[in-house]
């Protein structure tokens, strides 16, 4: 559409299924180039992506002619898909259901592609849960801790 004009930049973070540690480093390089070609299929623009054995966060120029959702079903769904018929772990692979996803300005960009890509480092000395809950406050969203997480435990 003429003059219509967008930057939009979409951090995202996703766990795997009651937070298992399955990604592997072995693999993590081929499921981070599967999403990355998910996400440039579908015309967006991958900024960083990133992983721990637990949760992958992944930072995109979004294009505006696709929903969110719809481009969170297609990474979530498509690289479950993926990394099962590739047989990377002897277990079923799914993601948690749900993801969080943040909105940054244009100036924000290199502190979030840092952050993103200095994960490893930087979950020595903070877990998850407690990152997400970081993050969540960070951005001002309410949430209720029984819908945070489903754990092995709740099954």
């Amino acid at each position: 559409m003429p003059n219509t004009y967008t930057r939009l930049h979409i951090h995202f973070v996703f766990a795997v299924k009651y937070r298992k540690s399955i990604i592997l480093s072995d693999w993590e390089d081929s499921l981070h180039k599967y999403i990355t070609g998910i996400v440039q299929n579908n015309e967006h623009k991958m900024l960083a992506i990133n992983s721990m054995p637990d949760h992958l966060h992944m930072f995109v120029g979004l294009n505006p002619k696709q929903s969110i959702s719809d481009l969170m079903r297609l990474v979530k769904g498509d690289s479950s898909e993926f990394v099962n018929t590739q047989g990377f772990t002897n277990q079923k692979f799914q993601w948690q259901e749900g993801y969080g996803a943040f909105s940054n300005s244009y100036s924000q960009i290199d502190a979030v592609v840092k952050y993103i890509l200095n994960q490893k480092e930087h979950h020595k000395k903070k877990d998850f849960k407690t990152e997400y809950i970081s993050i969540l406050r960070d951005n001002k969203i309410d949430y209720d801790d029984k819908y945070l997480f489903k754990d092995l435990l709740d099954t």
